[in-house]
Parts: structure tokens; C-alpha cells; sequence
């Protein structure tokens, strides 16, 4: 538990010292949320659908919790590169408390991440239904910082480049986000489309932070916080099956 615990808090410390990495990852939330949000919003009113920054703000905040914790596996191709991982491996501690530390700092940077994109939507004009299911959806953008935080550790402990984590980001993440939902309603999608995304974990995450949020909901939340549950566990065992195996 030490080791878990210090790993986690060094993540959060280098989160919390980079004002710079801080201030840099609200140009793209702050993009889609202006340019999208008022932008395509007098469109989604006349389709019947209301306010469209009602809509897309719980997608945004998913986003920013996939990008987020996407970007930990980079960290860890840095640690690799610089010899801190090394001399992690070698240490007298199991590779699962490694794993576990660094998923869950990943994780927590996540959420912290999302919580100010949450406030900069508040700024913007978003208003919750109930500020009772709050606390609730952060449980739920908990579920999904866990998630692919643990990918990321499964994607960088595969990984010894860069490169390519880069093309990782663009034919997973992108797509990832794309297909969630997280910008227009899932109801009426082709039926290629559809069955794309009830596949994508982030799909069910951003589900269900909206109908907690606006109230909003096309899977059920219940459903929702049980895939991600189910998704969790798969990828936490596939994260510390492939970093088990990680050669520094």
C-alpha cells in the first residue's frame, strides 16, 4: 500500500505542478464548448432538441477524462526513457502494486482535470438538474478515468516509442471520443454506427454522466455504471497482465 500510495502522489504532484500542462489542456474543452456548443446551438434548438451546451457538456467532460488519462501512458514511456521506471521495476515490490499505483494516480489527474472543465462549463452557462446528482456523476467520471487510465498503462507497457503512442491516440482516441456520443444524440444512428458505439466504453460513460446531470439518458444509468464496472475490471486485469511483462 506505501508503494501504491507514493506513485499515486507523485502523479498528483506533477499534475499540480504543471501550470503550464494545466492552462494548455482547456484550449481544446474550451474550443468544442464555444465553437460547438454556441455555435451549433440555435441548429439543435430548431431540431427540438434544447439547449445544446445543456446537451454536450457532460461529453465534453468525458473527453477531457479520456485525453487525460490517455496521456499517462506517455508519462510512463517518459519514466521508461529517463530510467524511473527501471529503477521502479527493481525495487523489493510487487509489479501489481506498481501497476495499481500509477493507474490510480493517472486516474486522479483525470478527475481532476474533469472537475475544472466541469467549472469552466458552469462558467459557460450549464446549469445541472439536481445538484444532489453531482457528487453521483463524478462517481461515474471516476469509473471512466479508471478505465483508460488502465489502457494507457496496458498501451505503454507495450510501447517503447513515442511515435507510437502517437498513432495510438489517433486511431483509438479519436475515435474513441467520436463515436461516444458525447456531441450528437445516439437515437436514430444508422445501424453501422449504432453498433460502434454501444462497443466504445466511453459511450456508457458519458450516458451516464448526462442522465445524472440534465436528466438525459439513452442506455439507463444503471446500465451504464455496469458496463463501465464490467469494462473497469477487464481492463485493470489487462493493465496488470501487460505491465507485468514490461521489460524497462
Amino acid at each position: 500500500m506505501t508503494v501504491v500510495f507514493i506513485l499515486w502522489l507523485r502523479e498528483v504532484k506533477k499534475y499540480l505542478r504543471s501550470r503550464v500542462q494545466i492552462v494548455a489542456s482547456l484550449g481544446g474543452p474550451l474550443m468544442y464548448l464555444g465553437v460547438l456548443g454556441f455555435g451549433l446551438g440555435p441548429v439543435f434548438r430548431r431540431a427540438g432538441e434544447g439547449s445544446y451546451l445543456q446537451f454536450m457538456a457532460p461529453g465534453v467532460i468525458g473527453m477531457t477524462v479520456l485525453f487525460t488519462a490517455m496521456f499517462s501512458g506517455i508519462a510512463m514511456l517518459w519514466d521508461r526513457q529517463f530510467g524511473f521506471l527501471k529503477e521502479t521495476l527493481v525495487a523489493p515490490v510487487p509489479r501489481l502494486a506498481i501497476m495499481i499505483g500509477r493507474t490510480l494516480g493517472g486516474a486522479t489527474v483525470a478527475v481532476l482535470q474533469g472537475t475544472l472543465i466541469f467549472v469552466v462549463t458552469l462558467i459557460a452557462g450549464f446549469r445541472p438538474a439536481s445538484l444532489l446528482a453531482v457528487p453521483l456523476a463524478f462517481l461515474v467520471i471516476a469509473l471512466i478515468a479508471v478505465i483508460f487510465s488502465a489502457l494507457a498503462t496496458a498501451i505503454g507497457s507495450s510501447l517503447k516509442e513515442m511515435q507510437g503512442f502517437q498513432m495510438v491516440m489517433n486511431f483509438l482516441v479519436m475515435p474513441t471520443f467520436f463515436l461516444s456520443g458525447a456531441i450528437y444524440p445516439l437515437e436514430g444512428l444508422p445501424k453501422v454506427l449504432g453498433a460502434l458505439t454501444r462497443v466504445d466504453p466511453l459511450t456508457y460513460g458519458v450516458d451516464g454522466v448526462r442522465g445524472l446531470l440534465i436528466g438525459r439518458t439513452h442506455f439507463g444509468v444503471a446500465l451504464d455504471v455496469a458496463v463501465l464496472v464490467g469494462v473497469g475490471v477487464l481492463f485493470v486485469l489487462f493493465g496488470a497482465w501487460r505491465f507485468s511483462k514490461i521489460e524497462a
